[in-house]
């Protein structure tokens, strides 16, 4: 078995590209959220609010060539793996496209503008809008393949499409793919695009947050005063690498990647089930060959919805013990689909290595439903952990834990 480590990092959030950047929202309770005054077109969506990314430019040195095969999803992907390389000193180098380097990437679901061109299509008999490139910026594995061409990668190519998941088995099966010898470095992560579409997938389950005319008291995880989630944007991914390859070649390392576990509720679309969530923990561990004493905090998946919520506590307090404290960032960017598992990661990294926590925004008073944790509220926390773990749970009743431990 090899050691997988992390040699770089990036993302592109509403709060920021960069650590430094977001972390200072964190810290000073600024949120990413707004409301959507162009959503009011849309007369029975009831929410009004997201966390857009309202100041995303493609870089000036990409060509119109390469952005053709891109809707907005696939930049975001894209833009976040060329500064997660540059990060990991890789950028040009020739020995990612030699076939050393992989891609494991996804998204909820491909760009929605050639969506809404098929179903034109299909509604009015025209094909306004439709070109050569109109289904790879809609295919559902569109992030991973425009990343594998955009930096010519010919390692495996790994779609991970699988909503609230997709970022966090990303970075799973990336792992796994290093850690049993198919490759030495694999480009891990996922990205989401902001429609008023996924918010009516929400709206339509009464899941969505209505506080329209106080966008940045919502989301609220864990919190008694909770009335739904908000959706994000983002893109994160991270470059994984096998340990002495890594060390081979002098790279700076954030962390180690030593546990992955990922089930199946089995029995419910939409509604989680505690005892697979747990489950999901209990693999991470059993492959990390660690106790649970040994995991110092949980960065948990925290979307602000009411079974969610639920479910996901009891499950982490069942394993844990009321000690563990837990936290979600969910509360400032809103859920990013896609994005949130490997942005989380990133984030879960780089709390570990400064030895500071962010809390949960707008958690005033934990929902006595919730399970009994040490949920970090107000103001970020100091803490020195070595390991960490990311959970993420997705429709379908998909299950991600991830752990993470500190470099030496």
């Amino acid at each position: 078995m090899r050691r997988v480590v992390v040699t770089g990092m990036a993302g592109i959030t509403s709060l920021g590209n960069d650590w430094a950047s977001i972390e200072a929202h964190f810290s000073a309770n600024r949120s990413g959220i707004r409301r959507m005054d162009e959503w009011d077109r849309f007369v029975e969506l009831n929410t009004r609010l997201a966390g857009p990314i309202d100041d995303f430019a493609v870089p000036s040195h990409w060509t119109r060539k390469q952005l053709r095969s891109m809707g907005r999803v696939s930049r975001l992907a894209v833009a976040a793996s060329e500064q997660a390389l540059l990060d990991a000193g890789l950028l040009g180098d020739p020995i990612i496209r030699d076939g050393r380097m992989g891609v494991a990437c996804g998204s909820s679901t491909g760009s929605t503008d050639e969506i809404k061109a098929f179903g034109n299509m299909l509604l009015n008999s025209v094909a306004e809008g439709l070109n050569a490139n109109s289904y790879v910026r809609m295919m559902p594995h569109t992030t991973a393949a425009n990343i594998s061409i955009f930096f010519n990668l010919t390692g495996r190519l790994i779609p991970t499409s699988s909503a609230c998941t997709s970022g966090s088995q990303g970075v799973g099966y990336a792992y796994e793919a290093i850690k049993f010898g198919r490759l030495p470095l694999m480009l891990a992560g996922g990205a989401e695009e902001l429609c008023p579409t996924e918010a009516m997938v929400f709206d339509a389950l009464y899941a969505t947050s209505l506080k329209n005319d106080a966008p940045h008291t919502s989301p609220r995880p864990y919190d008694s005063g909770r009335d739904g989630l908000v959706i994000g944007e983002g893109g994160g991914m991270l470059v994984l690498e096998e340990l002495e390859h890594a060390l081979a070649r002098g790279a700076n390392i954030h962390a180690e990647v030593v546990g992955f576990g990922s089930n199946a509720d089995g029995v419910h679309t939409t509604r989680p089930e505690q005892v697979t969530m747990r489950r999901a923990m209990e693999l991470a561990l059993e492959d990390a060959g660690l106790t649970p004493d040994a995991i110092g905090y949980v960065n948990g998946h925290g979307t602000a919805t009411e079974q969610g919520d639920i479910a996901e506590t009891l499950a982490t307090q069942s394993l844990f013990g009321s000690r563990m404290p837990i936290s979600s960032q969910k509360s400032f960017l809103g859920h990013t689909l896609g994005a949130c598992g490997a942005l989380e990661s990133w984030f879960s990294i780089e709390m570990m290595n400064s030895d500071r926590y962010i809390h949960t925004f707008n958690l005033d008073e934990v929902d006595s439903r919730c399970g009994e944790l040490d949920y970090l509220r107000g103001e970020p926390r100091q803490m020195s952990h070595e390991f960490v773990m990311n959970n993420n749970f997705a429709f379908g009743g998909v299950n991600t834990s991830l752990i993470f431990r500190r470099w030496p």
